[in-house]
């Protein structure tokens, strides 16, 4: 194969004469980071609140917990996402769908909850094995010397199971970054829209979906390291594989 790459393309004017193609992968990667962080906020919400309530007492909050889980994550994340963009809005109220369909940045909003969601169940799988993890008397200590249940979980139990479960957080982590680029479907330009996009006016497929991993890796190298850190920072001497 005798391809000539040409990596200056990167320097010349997208069709909108004012940024460069450069400066259109910037903005793409703008838009992952923003997405991705977003819905990594509201999977961390949620993640922990539903991956909870699977390991209470009550056998009913269980089984909701559980029922979440098995909704969010057994549908593909492409469904949940034209469901979100494309049913939703008909399913509300015609002032508040009319409204949602109006808004802007539609996509942006429609990407973020989204990815939230789909792997907030996720992270609640994590959570629930990190608390069953522990053994059984962290818990009845924590009942003993007073705490109520809530204060044993939000002391004791989340802590622990925390810092048990962050090398499977930081898969997620990384795994969000990369399925926001399911977000071109609804016309969210996000990296690889943007690279996707190049190639279409530049006809330099190869460059821009080569830039486009590159940026992919570098940014989920930044993410490892960053997480690798705050593992290290966070165990307790003498466990979790911490001496000393």
């Amino acid at each position: 194969m005798h391809y000539h790459w040409n990596w200056s393309i990167f320097g010349e004017l997208s069709p909108d004469g004012v940024h460069t193609y450069w400066d259109t992968l910037l903005s793409g990667l703008g838009w992952t980071l923003a997405t991705s962080l977003s819905g990594w906020l509201i999977a961390l919400a949620l993640g922990l609140a539903v991956g909870t309530l699977r390991t209470l007492p009550s056998p009913w909050l269980r089984r909701l917990g559980t029922a979440y889980v098995e909704l969010f994550r057994n549908v593909p994340l492409l469904v949940q996402m034209f469901l979100w963009f494309f049913v939703m809005p008909e399913m509300l109220p015609q002032a508040a769908g009319d409204w949602l369909k109006a808004l802007p940045n539609a996509p942006f909003l429609t990407a973020v909850i989204c990815l939230g969601f789909f792997t907030s169940a996720r992270v609640a799988v994590q959570v629930t094995a990190g608390i069953e993890a522990l053994a059984g008397g962290q818990r009845r200590a924590a009942l003993a010397l007073g705490l109520s249940l809530p204060q044993a979980y939000r002391y004791v139990l989340l802590p622990l199971a925390l810092r048990i479960v962050l090398p499977p957080l930081t898969s997620e982590f990384l795994n969000i970054i990369k399925n926001s680029s399911v977000a071109l479907t609804i016309g969210l330009m996000e990296l690889t829209a943007s690279a996707r996009a190049i190639q279409e006016f530049s006809f330099q497929v190869f460059e821009a979906f080569s830039a486009a991993t590159a940026i992919y890796v570098l940014a989920n190298l930044v993410v490892i390291v960053a997480m690798h850190w705050l593992e290290r920072r966070l165990a307790l001497p003498g466990t979790l594989g911490r001496q000393g």
